[in-house]
């Protein structure tokens, strides 16, 4: 029996099949996510945006990134060096030489399949005259062609290449390893030795990150202290919230390499420290009295002052800032409770603004001494919607502080911030009739949210008032044939007054009478099936848009949030939820809307109460970037006996 043989690439060739496909399965890939976008493109998007953001702080910074950064051109030329390496792998491969083929005495000899011994036997005679090496022929050549001559001449030759495919007979499997000799010479152990700590650190990197790290990029250590201060204060006041936020380990140079503690902070952090006032600095409680804690809270409400900082922690102020929206989000989810403070407090940090200003000095060129021109008595704007709703004319002479370009500027970020529509719908999704709610029903309310430009809004007071605030239209609910139905005090009136003139004009026979209350009975049968058909292609529809939702991806770039002092690009996101405000709870769980461009569609859960009792909940969209511009919607729900009626105010 045949034996096996291992042996080592000892001319390398296999050894270079491998090589190439490893630096072609980096390479590849590499190119298709690391290659540089087109800088043109870039530029574009930016002078696209510098009529409204080109005060914004991020927009300063992006510029002269882009301008100054040199990370594009090292980019491409690693890749280009890796692609040449590629190519010159793939062009060595393409020489080699086969060396594992069938092999055919016939090709040898240079004859056709199935020759006969007599041309077999001439063809040997010229091929030796030709190659023998007593007439100066090659060796090798001719000791192949003697030994296909055998193979084809000799019967048990010919039996072993019938046979084994070799005129020797079996002979052991070889089996190469694409790895050449050399790596297994003691005399290279020391290098073989080395290879593997110089090539473990970035898996070894990746590995402890991992462990470290939650699928949210926040640290795992982060996540257990928000959880515990949490669940130990679930409703905490907003100086609480900042002490909690800024104990974070993100900031912590021992858990993180980005933050960083300096020698001069024993100079700044005291100094900003004396100009903010009270901020809770002789508070024992660990983490808050760690000195990293407590340089990232100094910066937090510098940043929300407005104060400036010197150049040696303006960099670690921005540090801490970018870091500080997504760990709040990261609260959010954990928390099992009202989150407003959350979500208050990530607007102010966008923003830059501290929860007692105003929201109109989210707009360029605006000053604190400037709202009293704003809040008199003549024109009283107190909010970005209030300053929309004035007529133009008012508005100038109002904002008469501006010239008319700062003026105009403050129009186009004013015309830039979003307005948003949202509708709602209430259904027992999972039931037969989705409009019967009973007792301990999931109840589904779907909120479709469209987002248009506040420039829309510019001009008029009604067009305002019916696109952004709550109307003032309520419905009475009432319950007929099983169903919940809404209807308003006029209905009630025309149906009494129809009433009565049909009992004054009906004076038919009894036989009449029958016909017509069969005749009506038919109509409703065919109006209750027709509304029952309309039921199900809804919530087919809803099933369909459900599938679609989960099988597409949707970019998280939605618009550029206009803020003044935020160092990164913030794209416009918002929270919806329903609570309980009274009890300042949460009914449903807040859903993070990151995908709202246009049109976004939002259906959020929540069990029907099992009492009666009426329940005044409101269904709640906030913000995470701008002050003001949350919105409340009044969400009644009122059980009775084993059925629920909703009223919902438009």
């Amino acid at each position: 029996m045949a034996g096996q043989q291992f042996q080592y690439d000892d001319s390398g060739n296999t050894f270079f099949y491998f090589l190439t496909s490893f630096v072609g399965l980096i390479v590849i890939p590499a190119t298709y996510y690391l290659w540089p976008r087109d800088q043109n493109a870039e530029q574009l998007r930016l002078k696209s945006l510098r009529k409204v953001h080109g005060r914004c702080l991020w927009y300063c910074l992006r510029l002269m990134k882009s301008q100054q950064s040199i990370i594009p051109t090292l980019k491409k030329a690693a890749l280009l060096f890796g692609w040449a390496v590629f190519l010159l792998l793939a062009y060595k491969v393409s020489k080699l030489d086969r060396e594992y083929q069938e092999y055919n005495p016939y090709e040898v000899l240079g004859l056709d399949q199935g020759a006969s011994v007599s041309e077999i036997k001439k063809q040997y005679r010229l091929l030796s005259l030709k190659f023998h090496p007593d007439k100066g022929g090659d060796e090798d050549l001719f000791m192949r062609i003697a030994k296909a001559h055998s193979a084809l001449t000799n019967d048990e030759s010919r039996q072993n290449w019938e046979t084994y495919g070799n005129p020797d007979g079996p002979k052991a499997t070889s089996f190469g390893i694409a790895l050449p000799a050399w790596i297994v010479d003691s005399k290279n152990s020391m290098l073989v030795c080395i290879l593997p700590v110089r090539f473990d650190p970035p898996v070894g990197t990746w590995w402890y990150r991992s462990i470290r790290y939650s699928g949210d990029q926040i640290l795992i250590n982060t996540t257990q202290l928000f959880m515990h201060f949490m669940y130990k204060t679930p409703n905490m006041n907003m100086k609480r919230l900042s002490m909690v936020l800024t104990a974070a380990f993100e900031f912590d140079p021992r858990s993180n390499k980005e933050a960083t503690i300096r020698p001069t902070d024993n100079i700044q952090v005291p100094q900003l420290i004396r100009e903010l006032g009270n901020i809770n600095v002789k508070k024992k409680e660990p983490p808050f009295c760690y000195p990293y804690s407590l340089k990232a809270r100094v910066l937090v409400l510098a940043h929300l002052a407005r104060m400036e900082v010197s150049d040696d922690i303006e960099e670690d102020q921005r540090f801490v800032v970018r870091k500080s929206p997504a760990l709040l989000t990261h609260t959010q989810t954990l928390a099992q409770t009202d989150t407003d403070n959350c979500m208050k407090l990530t607007q102010m940090i966008v923003q830059g603004l501290q929860e007692s200003k105003s929201p109109l000095l989210q707009l360029p060129h605006f000053e604190e001494e400037h709202l009293r021109y704003c809040v008199s008595k003549k024109y009283k704007v107190r909010s970005l919607q209030d300053l929309v709703s004035l007529k133009d004319s008012d508005r100038r002479s109002m904002l008469r502080f501006l010239g008319e370009e700062k003026y105009d500027e403050v129009m186009a970020v004013l015309a830039s911030f979003p307005s948003i529509t949202m509708d709602t719908k209430l259904q027992v999704l999972d039931d037969e009739d989705s409009n019967n709610i009973t007792a301990g029903s999931i109840v589904t309310v779907t909120v479709t949210l469209t987002r248009k430009r506040m420039a829309v809004r510019v001009g008029g007071r009604k067009g305002w008032s019916e696109g952004g605030r709550v109307g003032r239209r309520e419905g009475r609910v009432g319950r007929r044939e099983g169903r919940v139905a809404l209807w308003t005090p006029e209905d009630e009136e025309d149906r009494s007054d129809k009433g009565s003139e049909s009992e004054e004009g009906n004076k038919d026979s009894p036989s009449e009478r029958d016909e017509e209350s069969d005749k009506q009975s038919d109509t409703e049968q065919d109006e209750i099936a027709g509304d029952d058909e309309e039921e199900w292609e809804a919530l087919q529809q809803s099933v369909q848009r459900r599938e679609r939702a989960l099988l597409e991806t949707k970019s998280k770039v939605t618009h550029p949030v206009y803020s003044l002092y935020y160092p990164e690009e913030k794209h416009e996101w918002w929270w919806l939820y329903i609570a309980d405000r009274k009890d300042q709870t949460l009914v449903s769980m807040p859903y993070h809307v990151c995908t709202l461009k246009d049109t976004e569609e939002v259906e959020l859960k929540f069990p029907a109460p099992s009492k009666t009792g009426n329940y005044q909940y409101s269904v709640i969209l906030r913000s995470d970037s701008y002050l003001g511009l949350d919105q409340i919607r009044p969400l009644k729900v009122r059980p009775y006996n084993s059925r629920v009626s909703v009223c919902i105010r438009n």
